[in-house]
């Protein structure tokens, strides 16, 4: 079996945004490598905003849960990407980093968040085809 390559989804809380791409690298490029996702200050659960939002594309987050990167016990990353959380994010172990610097919707309007929601979708599909080739939609 193929050793795939192994993608940290990374922000502060691990609570939101992190959690989101993970799920959309989970769906979006599960053929082509692993996604994680963690945080420097984990807040311990996720949010309750996040798990709903992503219900509405049926993505379950009820069982996730807000860890930190030594949590994930993986020595080097093949990519880590920031959500945006710029030097307060630790620094982790990888080939390539990238920061996509999306805002953090927690505790704002459902339109707002939704349309963060979608960025992050978006910018994990951009992600797998820029890097695997993938095209899934």
């Amino acid at each position: 079996m193929k050793k795939l390559p192994k993608v940290l989804f990374l922000c502060i809380h691990n609570s939101c945004r992190s959690q989101m791409a993970e799920a959309f690298g989970k769906v979006h490029g599960h053929e082509f490598y692993e996604s994680y996702s963690a945080g420097s200050k984990p807040s311990g659960k996720v949010n309750p905003d996040a798990i709903s939002f992503m219900k509405e594309k049926m993505i379950d987050l009820s069982n996730a849960s807000s860890k930190s990167i030594k949590e994930l016990n993986i020595d080097v990353f093949d990519y880590v990407i920031g959500m945006g959380c710029g030097d307060i994010c630790p620094v982790a172990p990888a080939k390539e980093f990238i920061n996509w610097n999306i805002p953090d919707p927690t505790g704002t309007p459902p339109a707002f968040f939704r349309k963060v929601r979608d960025k992050i979708e978006r910018s994990v599909v951009e992600f797998t085809k820029e890097k695997f080739g993938g095209n899934n939609d």
